[in-house]
């Protein structure tokens, strides 16, 4: 029987290996920067776009040894977002996974300088995975493709835009989509998408995981949504209400909180059900879905 709680733990534990190896030691000048970057980097986290490379991958029969590259890329480019995120001029928050900010502590001119060298160092990890991990040309080219589409102007960064472009306006159905399937659903989608690819999925399988990322990334932001409001501050390890503050549009102020938990639950149930053609070697995926209407941060 396969257990989700010990199969995280140990991939969160390879994850953090990975990570701690890619990056440049603390002692690398400028030392300041390399500290700022695995400040955020290393700073803990549930490794969730990690885990859903790995997922991918082994629920198309692939093997899991090859996805270290894109594991800690992926989480890379999450960690230089939250940064970026976090900034006076964006969010403000000067809390991160219950520790003050990067800004706080390195200040906002090397906030923004660790976040561009991890999104920069996240690529040239891409690079490396033909001589790290074998994987060929052919498709760690297709991954680079899916991992800046997911996190470009028309992925994760112009979600953020559409956030902050929208915020104090009358909520509308069509621009909530179009930011949380960006700003959040583009990265997750990028990160199955190329898992998926390094297991070596055949273009149905390719199709099924896609949409499987699509209504996971939008069950996991209506989520976020409705803990910003009714979460705990402790454990979410940031203030809650944030969104609120900031006049953003969000689940729970478009629909409420009740329909937004069922609109959650049913994204859930459309994510399992993209899964119905994969063997039992997809159970990590599906576990993970059903993870999200649990969690509390």
């Amino acid at each position: 029987m396969n257990d989700l709680t010990s199969t995280w733990s140990g991939y969160v534990q390879e994850v953090e290996r990975l990570l701690a190896q890619t990056l440049p030691a603390e002692e690398t000048y400028p030392q300041v920067l390399h500290e700022a970057m695995r400040y955020s980097t290393l700073g803990g986290g549930k490794r969730l776009r990690a885990l859903l490379v790995m997922g991918a991958c082994a629920a198309v029969g692939g093997d899991v040894q090859k996805t270290g590259g894109l594991a800690a890329a992926v989480e890379m480019i999450h960690a230089y977002s939250l940064i970026h995120d976090d900034l006076p001029c964006m969010d403000d928050d000067d809390f991160r996974r219950g520790k003050p900010s990067n800004h706080v502590v390195y200040g906002e001119a090397m906030a923004v300088l660790a976040g561009d060298a991890l999104l920069t160092e996240a690529f040239a990890e891409l690079a490396r995975m033909p001589e790290k991990y074998g994987v060929s040309p052919e498709v760690t080219v297709r991954i680079v493709g899916e991992l800046a589409l997911g996190a470009g102007s028309q992925g994760m960064v112009g979600g953020q835009a559409v956030d902050i472009l929208s915020a104090e306006h009358t909520p509308d159905e069509e621009t909530l989509r179009y930011i949380h399937s960006r700003k959040t659903g583009a990265l997750f989608k990028a990160a199955l998408r190329g898992g998926a690819l390094l297991g070596g999925a055949s273009e149905e399988e390719l199709s099924a995981i896609t949409r499987y990322g699509e209504w996971f990334g939008l069950a996991f932001q209506i989520t976020d949504d409705i803990l910003d409001e009714v979460g705990d501050a402790e454990q979410l390890g940031k203030p809650t209400g944030r969104d609120q503050d900031l006049g953003k549009l969000t689940y729970p102020r478009l629909y409420g909180l009740e329909r937004s938990r069922q609109m959650a639950a049913e994204c859930v149930q459309l994510c399992l059900q993209a899964l119905n053609g994969f063997s039992e070697r997809a159970w990590l995926l599906r576990e993970l879905a059903a993870f999200i209407l649990q969690r509390s941060h």
